[in-house]
């Protein structure tokens, strides 16, 4: 789905009308908070965020992983595999499986540290203990099966929490306040007021970072038609914007959008007509490989690499460090 525009905004008579809803949902969803989960073989990292849609989780839980390894750990990622049809659990072969089948996060994972994909998260975390020596959780965080030793919140700075309401009248996936009592430090992704409003109040370790494209990715196109299906496709429009490439034409879809021939068609038609280069995400780019109907848009076009950078890199390891030493112990 595509997030309703009166999330971002402060609520009016749309969120209103759903508060009623969004208290039965929130009610749940705080229940499912409580719950104390599995303890799985090896520590567990969980990366989430408190609201519905993109805001970073899996650059985030790449971005751990490297670290991690350099403190000499053996990473191995989890997660759900939205989109895919595998339940698992499922360890990720990046050369062989394809995003209708685990997923795109899954594929990206995979590419830097083993990945198991399992809808049944302590069955999962069973068959990543086999491969490596601590568990990154890519999402999860409200899923109560599995214990987790670390949970690090996701934010985009640049968006907050929205109106501050829980779903459906708002973005949150559950009520704020026990999502912040459960976490370990919030990861504040960008700049923005909303960003910093909720980091001045959340009482809890803020870790800034940044996401940095490889700008080296666009040398040798021309103008541009960028298109992008993920959790707010603007700031894939506003990355372009911020390296001087502003994209000529734009397309957004809804985050995870599962592309058609014909939406392939119309991208390849626009492009060829206007005599623009195709570009869009790695998320997105792998979404297209593996089917054969999209196979002429996938050749056709070019992601845009992005990784995440922390300022607070020895704060941030310190956390990693406590979190795996309190679960050995």
């Amino acid at each position: 789905m595509r997030a309703p525009a009166f999330w971002w905004r402060e609520p009016g008579a749309a969120a209103a009308l759903l508060r009623p809803a969004s208290a039965l949902y929130g009610a749940i969803a705080a229940s499912r908070l409580d719950g104390q989960g599995a303890r799985a073989a090896r520590p567990v990292i969980c990366v989430g965020n408190p609201t519905l849609g993109g805001a970073g989780k899996t650059p985030t839980a790449i971005a751990l992983s490297g670290l991690l390894a350099e403190m000499g750990e053996e990473p191995v990622f989890l997660t759900r595999g939205y989109g895919g049809r595998v339940t698992g659990p499922h360890v990720v072969d990046a050369a062989r499986d394809t995003s209708a089948e685990v997923g795109d996060e899954p594929l990206l994972l995979a590419r830097a540290a083993p990945t198991v994909v399992a809808r049944d998260r302590p069955a999962g975390a069973a068959l990543a203990a086999t491969l490596g020596s601590v568990v990154v959780m890519d999402d999860g965080f409200q899923n109560p099966s599995l214990s987790k030793d670390l949970s690090l919140l996701v934010i985009d700075a640049a968006v907050g929490l929205g109106n501050g309401l829980v779903f459906p009248a708002g973005p949150l996936r559950a009520p704020l306040k026990p999502q912040l009592a459960r976490s370990g430090a919030l990861v504040l992704i960008g700049e923005g007021r909303a960003g910093d409003a909720l980091a001045a109040e959340a009482g809890l370790p803020v870790l800034r970072a940044r996401l940095v494209p490889d700008a080296r990715a666009l040398d040798g196109l021309g103008d541009l038609l960028a298109f992008a299906g993920i959790g707010r496709p603007q700031k894939f429009a506003d990355t372009l914007q911020s390296l001087g490439r502003p994209a000529k034409r734009f397309a957004a879809f809804p985050d995870h959008h599962r592309y058609s021939a014909a939406d392939a068609a119309r991208l390849l038609d626009r492009a060829a007509a206007e005599r623009l280069a195709l570009v869009t995400t790695e998320k997105d780019l792998v979404r297209l490989r593996g089917d054969p109907a999209l196979a002429r848009l996938a050749c056709a076009c070019r992601a845009l690499p992005v990784r995440l950078v922390f300022e607070e890199v020895e704060t941030l390891r310190g956390l990693l460090q406590d979190a795996v030493n309190r679960r050995r112990s």
